[in-house]
């Protein structure tokens, strides 16, 4: 089993850059993907990127260019480098994590871009 605790969320200007930080309570080394997803109220969770421990990176096209995944195994920590933010980024980010058949998700953390 694994914890997975989100932060880094807040208010920024469009045009501007925020990273999220998913803390997760063992070791990541071995969990093959991780990933973060997002929602809106009246909009299904959507994907926004995912990192496997081969190091294969996949965005969602919205956000393809702008956002970058990334892995830090010494702090058990996954990172969301936004940059370029819209408004049409608002939302709930969510941390993810697909270990064995099972899928862990943290608390959410909220995003606003508004100017």
């Amino acid at each position: 089993q694994v914890q997975l605790v989100e932060s880094g969320g807040g208010l920024v200007q469009p045009g501007g850059s925020l990273t999220l930080s998913c803390a997760a309570s063992r070791s990541i080394f071995s969990i093959y993907v991780m990933g973060w997803y997002r929602q809106t109220p009246g909009k299904q969770r959507e994907l926004v990127a995912y990192s496997t421990n081969g190091g294969i990176t996949n965005y969602g096209d919205s956000v393809k260019g702008r956002f970058t995944i990334s892995r830090d195994d010494a702090k058990n920590t996954v990172y969301l480098q936004m940059n370029s933010l819209e408004p049409e980024d608002t939302a709930v980010y969510y941390c993810n994590a697909k270990v064995g058949l099972d899928d862990y998700w943290g608390q959410g953390t909220q995003v606003t871009v508004s100017s």
